[in-house]
C-alpha cells in the first residue's frame, strides 16, 4: 500500500513526535463504562483539550484514541493552517476533491470474517449513564448507488443490538435516508458499510455537507492531497478505505425497526428519538493491529468540530462570496449547532440582517444568528454578548420566523423537527452615538513596562 500517508496509526505515531505536549497517554486501567467521557469531561472543565490515548480498557483488548478534534489549533494542523484559516484551508483542498483509487489489500483486509460474527466482541465504549448499551460514536457508514456508482459517506450512531445486528438511527433524513427509501421502494435491503476508524481527515470529509449524488470519497481525497485508497468489500463489494481500523458489511432492512436510544447527543441532552433502523452485519473487516478511534459523545468539543467545520466553512465562504463585508463567522461551543456569530462591515444599511437571513436558510441547522461590528471578536462569547447588551433593542433589532426545518435531536423542537428561528442585530447601526472607553496607547504602553517590571 503507497497511502502510508492515510493511516491513522502513523498519523498518531507523528502526531505524538511532532506536538508531545498535546497527546495524553493514559496507562491506568480504565472501565469502558463511562470512564473515557468522564476523563476528558473533566479535563476539558479544567480547560484542557489533549489528544487522549488510553492503552488499558477493561474488555477492550485494544487502545482506545479520542478527542482529535477536540481542538481547533488540531484541526488546523491537519490542514497545515493556524485555527484562524481553518475555514479557508478546508475549502482550498476540499476544491481539489478526486477519485479513489482501488488496490487490492490494506490494513483492513489482515482480517475478515464472515463466518463467526459476534458483534460483542467488536470494542466498544458506554459513554453516559443514560445512554441505552455501548455505541459505536464513529460509524462512517458507507453506501453506493447502484444506477450512478456514486457513494455517500455519513455518521449514525450505532447501538449494539444482538451479534450480528447494529441498532442505528437516520434521524438526520439526509442522503442515505433517501438512498434507503429507494431501495425500500425497489424491495430491497440497502448493502451498507460501516467504517469504525480512519484517517482523521476521511473522518472529516464524511461531515462535509454535499449536494445528493456527489462522493464524499472524493472529499477525503482532496483533503488528503491524494487520491483515497480504497479496497472492495467481499460481499457487496462497496468501496472503504484501505487502511481503517474495522469495517462492518452488511445491510440495513428497510422494514426492520428496533428499539435504539437513549444515546447523549450533541445537544448536552439524552436522546431517544430516533428511525430505530437495523443493520445487519455480514462481514467484519480489521486490521492486526486494530484499535478503537472513538469520538465524544455529548455537546463535547470534538463531537461539535468534528460535524461543525465543513459547515462553517462552507457557510463563511457563501456568505463572502455574497457579501464582502462580513469578515469572520463562528459556531460557538455554547450554541451546540444551533448558534451563530457572524462580524460584519455594513456597506448599506440593513445589510447585517440581510446575511444572518442568508446563514438562517442556508444551514438547517441554525436557531439563532447574531450579527456584531467587525472590530469584536466573535471567538469569545463574553464579547459577543457585551455587543448584544449594548447595541442591540429587541422591539427594533431582532427577526422571528417560524415552521422552518431544524435538528429532529433539538430537544425543544416539535416532534416533526420543525423550530422557529431568530436573528439578532447586535451592530451599532446608524445614528449610534456612543463612544468606546479606552486608555491611549502611550497609558497602555506605560503600563506594559511596569508589568513587565513586577514580573522581574
Amino acid at each position: 500500500m503507497n497511502g502510508d500517508r492515510q493511516d491513522f496509526h502513523l498519523f498518531l505515531e507523528r502526531y505524538r513526535s511532532d506536538h508531545p505536549d498535546d497527546v495524553m497517554v493514559v496507562d491506568d486501567e480504565l472501565s469502558p463504562d463511562q470512564d473515557v467521557t468522564a476523563v476528558a469531561s473533566l479535563l476539558a472543565a479544567r480547560r484542557r483539550d489533549p489528544l487522549l490515548l488510553f492503552n488499558r480498557v477493561q474488555g477492550l483488548g485494544v487502545p482506545v484514541a479520542t478527542n482529535v478534534f477536540g481542538s481547533r489549533r488540531r484541526i488546523g494542523r491537519l490542514l497545515d493552517a493556524p485555527p484562524e484559516r481553518i475555514h479557508e484551508a478546508y475549502q482550498a483542498r476540499a476544491r481539489d476533491a478526486c477519485d479513489p483509487r482501488a488496490v487490492e489489500s490494506g490494513p483492513v483486509t489482515d482480517r475478515v470474517e464472515q463466518r463467526s460474527i459476534d458483534l460483542a466482541a467488536l470494542p466498544m465504549l458506554r459513554h453516559f449513564a443514560t445512554d441505552r448499551a455501548p455505541y459505536v460514536t464513529n460509524g462512517l457508514v458507507v453506501a453506493e448507488d447502484k444506477a450512478s456508482g456514486l457513494g455517500n459517506l455519513s455518521y449514525h450512531r450505532a447501538m449494539l443490538h444482538s451479534p450480528t445486528g447494529l441498532a442505528t438511527s437516520l434521524h438526520s433524513r439526509g442522503h442515505l435516508w433517501r438512498l434507503l427509501a429507494a431501495a425500500a421502494e425497489r424491495g430491497e435491503a440497502l448493502p451498507v458499510a460501516m467504517v469504525i476508524g480512519c484517517h482523521p481527515l476521511v473522518m472529516l470529509a464524511a461531515s462535509a455537507r454535499l449536494g445528493y449524488g456527489a462522493d464524499e470519497r472524493r472529499v477525503a481525497g482532496g483533503l488528503l492531497g491524494e487520491p483515497l485508497e480504497v479496497v472492495r468489500t467481499p460481499r457487496h463489494g462497496i468501496a472503504v478505505p484501505a487502511a481503517a481500523e474495522y469495517v462492518l458489511e452488511g445491510v440495513v432492512d428497510p422494514s426492520a425497526e428496533v428499539e435504539e436510544g437513549p444515546f447523549g447527543e450533541f445537544t448536552g441532552y439524552s436522546s431517544d428519538r430516533s428511525t430505530r433502523n437495523l443493520l445487519r452485519v455480514e462481514t467484519v473487516m480489521s486490521r492486526r493491529d486494530a484499535m478503537l478511534v472513538d469520538v465524544l459523545g455529548g455537546n463535547a468539543a470534538e463531537h461539535l468540530n468534528l460535524s461543525r467545520v465543513p459547515r462553517e466553512s462552507e457557510m463563511v465562504e457563501k456568505l463572502k462570496e455574497r457579501f464582502p463585508g462580513v469578515t469572520s463567522v463562528h459556531y460557538p461551543n455554547s450554541g451546540v449547532h444551533f448558534h451563530a456569530y457572524v462580524s460584519l462591515r455594513q456597506l448599506r444599511p440593513g445589510e447585517a440582517r440581510q446575511a444572518m437571513l442568508g446563514l438562517l436558510g442556508w444551514d438547517p441547522y441554525l436557531k439563532t444568528v447574531i450579527a456584531v461590528d467587525e472590530d469584536i471578536d466573535v471567538t469569545d462569547d463574553g464579547a459577543v454578548l457585551w455587543a448584544l447588551a449594548t447595541h442591540f433593542q429587541p422591539h427594533r433589532d431582532v427577526l422571528l420566523v417560524d415552521g422552518l426545518p431544524g435538528s429532529a435531536l433539538d430537544p425543544s423542537a416539535a416532534g416533526d423537527g420543525t423550530t422557529s428561528r431568530m436573528a439578532l442585530d447586535a451592530t451599532r447601526g446608524e445614528g449610534f452615538e456612543g463612544v468606546r472607553a479606552a486608555v491611549s496607547d502611550e497609558a497602555a504602553a506605560r503600563a506594559a513596562g511596569i508589568l513587565a517590571d513586577v514580573a522581574r
